[in-house]
């Protein structure tokens, strides 16, 4: 048993999210025998991802705020302290925080086996699809 380094908070890059998103890394593999990665993610009002999807799901346990996670059919659902989201493997949606408080979540996910298929990120999500409820 050890001690983890504190890693840094990083701001999440603009090709993957619409506004500010910042990122605190709790969970990384070591090895490839490990998969499992997660982190606290807090978004400003308003910001969210860009549509993506994982290989092998995700879940969001909010912490803070109002969360939104929308899916392609045109499914937004509101999220609130204490509750988790669960998006299952391949399915594309996207998730941020509702226009009027910052919110945050903790990101839990399973890497795939080639690390670079965990999420496939894709474009933007348009303010009308983060405004449909």
């Amino acid at each position: 048993m050890h001690i983890e380094e504190r890693i840094p908070t990083v701001k999440n890059p603009p090709e993957w999210f619409t506004g500010d998103v910042w990122l605190d890394p709790i969970i990384a593999p070591h090895d490839a025998d490990q998969r499992m990665s997660g982190g606290l993610v807090r978004f400003a009002p308003g910001a969210r991802t860009a549509w993506h999807s994982h290989a092998r799901g995700q879940y969001l346990r909010v912490t803070e705020g109002t969360a939104l996670c929308g899916t392609r059919d045109g499914t937004v659902v509101e999220a609130r302290p204490g509750e988790t989201i669960y998006t299952p493997p391949g399915e594309e949606h996207w998730h941020g925080a509702d226009e009027d408080c910052f919110m945050q979540h903790l990101a839990l996910l399973e890497g795939a086996d080639d690390p670079r298929d965990t999420t496939t990120w894709l474009e933007h999500v348009t303010d009308e699809d983060y405004r449909r409820r």
